[in-house]
């Protein structure tokens, strides 16, 4: 973390005493209270993850020596402090994260009175105070006497959640859902929320653990405990969230991943056609999603708007130009009526009334979309060459409608990819999407035979 730039795609992530050490935890708090003032209200809220009890005291300490007033949330989901910053008025928040990296990552959020993440110009001004170490500390007679405690965080942010359907038709469709909330915060919410729609639950992965039973990140091979559940209770579906319960990642009854540009297609055409909410006739999403995706809710009327990869340029761009909704392929939803912030309750509760509403399973819904096989790689080696990578990319798949908004994206009639710098972990992601199993192997091994060449050697991929 020596470099000018601090914050990622979503906040600052390190491994827990190696790169997100006391001392920068510190200073980060430091820089946060010196942009918001003096007498600020600043809610500050947390997962389990290791290292988050001292990294969240050093924060609510660092906000103080600033002047800051800093209420404790204690543990929470990030969407439910989000909200609880918006909907009380508070001055910002702080969200001690690191959504779904591995375990041994921790991280912070800044969240905005609004309760969208800092965008990009406070980012900057962030990291310009911590830097050259321009904080603003304040007399000691000055220095807030105490932190108030608040504890009704997950309760508000559960009413407004539940508010928003309808939920004597939920609760009048019988569901059983099977829960997999990765051992951390969303246990405290999705549960309550299940069963207070009449819902059905069990829930695996379900104690608060900072040594999670599975990897906090909600992908194939990391539900095999979801997914084996869902079957042996014959449950109606199961949803699995990242560490702090921003996304929801649904396995249909028969047990199959519904990926996450799937469930964002079903759930805006419920919004169109069965909650008639039908403008501002457009969806953002980010270039990491499925051309598909365009295809698809064009027939609905509804425009596509794409960004770069990140929740807070999709969040951002909704608010600026108006939207019904937003989402990554990666599960995080977001849903403006509510927030204009990924949520895994709130996309919970939409699925579970589009179901109430269609009467048929999420396998057979799933079923009606074009049928496409996705792959998802990590490749770790030096970022620097990546532009060679692109320009042989480029060589190797002639004939491809060509994107550079983030990293390198090529569109074709069977086929697309992408591959661009992780925002959140020192690796390069792949993504590639095919009408088959074997094109997108053929398509993949491509890819990674260039990285190979360009690199001189083999290339540890994951």
């Amino acid at each position: 973390m020596s470099s000018r730039r601090l914050f990622g795609t979503d906040g600052v992530r390190g491994v827990v005493n190696v790169d997100l050490t006391p001392e920068v935890a510190l200073r980060l708090a430091l820089a946060i209270g010196t942009y918001f003032g003096r007498g600020s209200r600043i809610l500050v809220g947390s997962d389990v993850r290791a290292g988050n009890s001292f990294l969240t005291s050093i924060v609510i300490g660092g906000l103080l020596s600033t002047g800051v007033k800093a209420f404790d949330a204690g543990l929470a989901p990030t969407p439910a402090l989000q909200y609880y910053v918006r909907s009380q008025g508070f001055d910002g928040g702080v969200v001690i994260t690191a959504s779904h990296n591995p375990p041994e990552y921790s991280g912070v959020k800044v969240v905005m009175p609004d309760g969208v993440e800092a965008p990009r110009d406070v980012e900057e001004e962030l990291e310009e105070v911590y830097h050259e170490s321009r904080f603003r500390r304040v007399a000691w007679r000055d220095v807030p006497g105490s932190v108030a405690r608040v504890y009704d965080v997950v309760d508000r942010y559960l009413d407004g959640v539940v508010s928003l359907v309808d939920a004597d038709r939920i609760r009048s469709r019988d569901l059983k859902v099977v829960a997999d909330p990765a051992n951390n915060v969303g246990a405290l919410s999705t549960p309550r929320l299940l069963r207070s729609l009449g819902v059905r639950t069990v829930v695996v992965n379900g104690d608060l653990s900072s040594v999670p039973s599975r990897n906090p990140e909600p992908v194939p091979e990391n539900l095999g405990d979801l997914v084996s559940t869902v079957r042996a209770s014959g449950a109606d579906l199961g949803v699995a969230h990242d560490g702090d319960a921003d996304r929801a990642v649904f396995v249909t009854g028969d047990g199959r991943y519904v990926p996450g540009d799937s469930s964002a297609i079903l759930l805006c055409k419920h919004i169109v056609e069965n909650r008639g909410e039908r403008s501002p006739p457009r969806v953002v999403t980010a270039v990491s999603s499925s051309p598909l995706v365009g295809r698809v809710l064009s027939t609905y009327g509804i425009e596509v708007v794409w960004t770069r990869v990140g929740s807070i340029l999709i969040s951002r761009t909704m608010m600026k130009l108006g939207a019904i909704a937003g989402f990554e392929e990666n599960g995080g939803f977001m849903y403006p009526k509510h927030q204009h912030v990924r949520d895994g309750a709130m996309s919970l509760a939409l699925m579970l009334e589009l179901l109430s509403y269609e009467k048929v399973s999420l396998s057979q819904l799933v079923d009606e979309l074009p049928r496409r096989c996705v792959v998802k790689r990590r490749v770790y080696v030096d970022r620097g060459l990546l532009p060679r990578v692109y320009e042989r990319l480029r060589e190797a798949f002639p004939g491809m409608e060509f994107a550079d908004i983030d990293g390198l994206r090529g569109v074709s009639e069977r086929y697309w990819f992408l591959v661009r710098p992780s925002g959140t972990e020192p690796l390069v992601r792949v993504f590639v999407e095919a009408e088959t199993e074997q094109l997108v192997s053929e398509v993949l091994k491509a890819i990674l035979d260039v990285f190979a060449e360009v690199y001189g050697s083999e290339v540890r991929v994951a």
